[in-house]
């Protein structure tokens, strides 16, 4: 069985290979990446490398020769347009490559009536992929919101004394990255959880309202953290700068209706185990 990973130097991806080098052999694994530059630590750890451009159809048939089930780790990319694009190219080098496979890695954001600017596309996926003419057999996962960026996140939250999330009164569901690698690669050697068009939600076993998440911050750190939320133009305008404020504003203007506050078992179904809870992740994690 060969194992093909895209995005694979990315946050998620170089996880998802790392765990998977736990579970098979390194030879059976194939890191795909967009630049080469960038991959010289999984060479050095044995893996195999290939470039591939999901914008290039014929790249990506390069990339996903000889492989029987692709990971498939979507670009960051706002634009829908752009990564509906990106996926069904993808679908169209898997067939000329003959993958018959396919893990689609998503996000719990993808209800109709969400206001997030990527919910179309994560709507659109797993429907594709229903679809008679996909022509594979897959799951999708999709993962609640990531703990990891709470972590470089909280010197501000102590500066500011506050979580300022745009939320109200609803409660935010998370998941780490190492778990949500850890899941995703052992869903990929259980071929009977994964070939029947299976959905699963990889979240904490909890979620938090901000009061319960900032009181669990201040336990942890040592520092007064409230909840003081700000509104959502003002969210989008603090993180403008960053390139994404209007994005994440949409985000948890979804969540604020309770559409990120999902938690299921599903974790522990695939892995045999509980996720890492917040208080561990953080307490981990955390230094002053």
């Amino acid at each position: 069985m060969k194992y093909a990973v895209t995005g694979a130097t990315g946050n998620l991806g170089s996880r998802v290979v790392k765990e998977l080098a736990e579970l098979v052999d390194k030879q059976d694994i194939v890191a795909v990446v967009h630049s080469l530059s960038k991959a010289e630590d999984l060479k050095e750890e044995g893996i195999a490398v290939r470039p591939g451009d999901y914008s290039t159809i014929d790249s990506m048939v390069e990339a996903l020769k000889n492989i029987d089930l692709l990971i498939y780790i979507p670009s960051k990319t706002y634009d829908v347009l752009e990564r509906v694009r990106e996926l069904e190219n993808t679908l169209k080098a898997m067939e000329q490559a003959h993958v018959k496979e396919l893990i689609f890695v998503s996000f719990f954001a993808d209800q109709e009536k969400s206001p997030f600017v990527m919910s179309p596309y994560y709507g659109y996926a797993p429907r594709r992929l229903a679809g008679s003419g996909s022509g594979v057999d897959y799951a999708v996962v999709k993962n609640a919101l990531y703990a990891d960026p709470l972590v470089p996140y909280l010197p501000e939250l102590i500066e500011r004394q506050n979580i300022i999330y745009p939320i109200g009164e609803a409660q935010l569901s998370f998941i780490s990255l190492d778990d949500s690698a850890e899941a995703i690669a052992k869903l990929a050697v259980q071929p009977d959880l994964r070939n029947s068009g299976q959905s699963y939600l990889l979240s904490q076993e909890k979620n938090y309202s901000m009061e319960e998440l900032g009181a669990l911050m201040s336990e942890v750190t040592g520092k007064p953290i409230g909840y003081q939320p700000v509104t959502l133009a003002e969210f989008a305008e603090i993180y403008r700068g960053d390139g994404d404020g209007n994005e994440l504003a949409s985000m948890y203007h979804g969540g604020a209706l309770g559409m990120l506050s999902a938690v299921t078992n599903d974790f522990e179904e695939i892995t045999g185990h509980a996720p890492m809870s917040m208080k561990a992740f953080l307490k981990e994690n955390f230094s002053v």
